[in-house]
């Protein structure tokens, strides 16, 4: 196989088309198309007992979310058959993630599914996979090309995630009976992340729009990491004394749950905490050994389905000829303490 020669670009990506899948665990259907999907290539398909080779590179590989998400992905690649998928983590490094998209180049990738650690880096991966003729998807973390266009992605829109962290926040802020006199919320993310800054955005948004009011915020900058949230929080909590109750809010579940530890900690009783996760995969642990804690809910996201989708949007286009979908967007389920086991989620 060729690889420069099979697979062209050809020219700007074109209208948007969605692509729906459920990240409701026991839902890993998908439906139809419903608009025309962006044509980003002209291809030859694949043989069918051609293997086909795909690079998945991931950031921060060793958190649970994108654990679950290698392992969607190699399950999908061997429902498909004749498809090898090889993880690569670059952790927060966006050099190693530039020089793996060289690599995957280098081994002959028949398609490049990559979770960029900085959307930054988007053009230069584009450019790098565009002139090597390998189609790609953005898994996650959107990024656009040179001239704006975003690259055909898989994942859940940020906005939306924060939004509906958001409403169960002031819904259980107003259920609590709390005021704003009293409370503060703590917005812990990686803070230049553009994922992260959307998610804070619809975060508090829709807080104020359900609860009418918002408490003072205590912005919590970190890594994305649970360490780095329990050191910083801690600070966070020194710095306001006084303070009876705490919202929780963040990019992720790592800073949802060392934020909610690092209270915790210093003594804050688990009936004074709204945590609301962003992933489930931590804040169910709690709920799984039965614990009293601040983690009150969290939007369960799916990386095995995620994963899974990466692998097969790239698949089907190497092996129909047909264009890869522009987006394919998922669907979260908010869980809690008692609902999270009728979702189907498995708590490792």
């Amino acid at each position: 196989m060729t690889i420069t020669n099979r697979f062209q670009r050809v020219g700007a990506i074109g209208a948007a088309a969605v692509l729906v899948f459920s990240l409701a665990a026991c839902s890993s259907g998908q439906e139809e198309a419903t608009d025309a999907s962006t044509d980003t290539t002209n291809a030859a398909p694949a043989e069918a007992d051609e293997v086909l080779k795909i690079t998945y590179i991931q950031k921060q590989g060793d958190q649970q979310y994108f654990v679950d998400e290698a392992e969607g992905a190699k399950a999908q690649a061997d429902e498909l058959g004749n498809v090898e998928v090889t993880m690569v983590d670059v952790g927060t490094d966006s050099n190693a993630a530039i020089t793996a998209v060289n690599t995957a180049v280098a081994q002959g990738a028949d398609g490049v599914a990559i979770v960029v650690p900085d959307a930054k880096i988007g053009p230069q991966v584009a450019q790098i996979l565009d002139k090597a003729g390998i189609p790609y998807v953005a898994s996650d973390d959107p990024f656009e090309l040179a001239d704006g266009t975003p690259a055909p992605w898989v994942s859940i829109d940020s906005l939306t995630m924060g939004q509906q962290v958001g409403e169960k926040a002031g819904e259980l802020y107003v259920a609590a009976g709390w005021s704003a006199d009293d409370t503060r919320i703590i917005s812990v993310k990686q803070e230049d992340l553009g994922v992260c800054q959307d998610r804070e955005t619809g975060q508090l948004e829709m807080f104020t729009e359900v609860a009418g009011e918002t408490p003072d915020v205590v912005m919590v900058g970190t890594d994305n990491s649970t360490p780095a949230a329990l050191s910083k929080t801690g600070a966070a909590i020194t710095a306001n004394q006084g303070v009876k109750h705490w919202v929780v809010v963040g990019c992720n579940d790592e800073g949802v749950t060392g934020s909610v530890k690092a209270l915790e900690n210093s003594g804050v009783a688990a009936d004074d905490v709204i945590g609301v996760g962003l992933g489930a995969y931590l804040a169910c642990k709690d709920w799984k050994a039965g614990v009293e804690s601040g983690n009150k809910a969290a939007l369960y996201i799916d990386g095995r389905v995620d994963g899974a989708a990466s692998v097969k949007v790239l698949v089907d286009h190497l092996r129909t000829g047909d264009p890869i979908p522009a987006e394919t967007l998922g669907k979260a389920v908010m869980v809690d303490a008692d609902t999270w086991e009728d979702s189907g989620m498995l708590c490792g």
